[in-house]
């Protein structure tokens, strides 16, 4: 039998509290960020009633479509989490609380010209993947110095996405090359570890682990 999604969320949380435990760090210094990419608007309401309250989304033009019927959730902040294009910058600056997606000047003044307060996070690419978006750790004194001189803007961390692999110790280096980098620039979030990996980026200084499928099940398929 499936577990329901208050397990899930009981599952997830222990996880996090083994991690964190063991790691030396307090339960509050990790934030569980709930990536709904391809759930649906019920499936956030249903996550936000069970005390969920930070929420992931990965494509501007589909969390659109879901931001209407979640007006009610007064106290859910929603993230950006997927690549953001200088034309929807407008928009998603409508729709979300923080973008941790930002890759260079340019998207970080186009931001800012929305004219609305807005917590940004730089993308770091850490691989030579091709399909992975993110700044190089080279580039990031020029985007910080940007986005510091952007008003609207306040930089608070980095964010990475590593290769796929299902063994979170062949990612743990890049977790802990992204703290690396993080603590050269004097930042203090970092948004790295998803579902299998949870444990090792906790480990490694992660304040915003990005889950999806551990707490709803698959994606859907449509």
């Amino acid at each position: 039998m499936s577990l329901t999604l208050p397990e899930r969320i009981d599952q997830v949380e222990q996880r996090i509290q083994t991690a964190v435990h063991r790691a030396g760090r307090a339960r509050d210094d990790v934030t569980l960020v709930a990536v709904t990419k391809k759930f649906s608007a019920a499936v956030i309401c249903e996550a936000y009633s069970c005390g969920l309250r930070v929420f992931g989304e990965n494509y501007v033009q589909e969390f659109a479509e879901k931001r209407p019927a979640l007006s009610g959730l007064t106290e859910a902040q929603f993230h950006l989490i997927g690549h953001l294009q200088s034309n929807k910058a407008r928009q998603a600056t409508e729709l979300f609380h923080t973008v941790e997606t930002v890759d260079s000047g340019k998207l970080a003044r186009r931001l800012n010209e929305m004219g609305r307060p807005l917590e940004v996070m730089i993308e770091v690419k850490l691989s030579p993947e091709g399909t992975k978006a993110g700044a190089a750790p080279e580039e990031l004194p020029g985007i910080i110095e940007a986005i510091r001189s952007c008003p609207n803007l306040w930089l608070t961390g980095l964010m990475t996405m590593p290769p796929w692999n299902t063994d979170p110790e062949t990612t743990r280096p890049y977790f802990r090359r992204l703290a690396e980098v993080a603590r050269i620039h004097g930042l203090q979030k970092l948004s790295m570890g998803m579902s299998h990996d949870l444990e090792a980026a906790i480990e490694e200084g992660a304040t915003h682990i990005r889950v999806g499928t551990a707490l709803f099940g698959p994606r859907p398929k449509a």
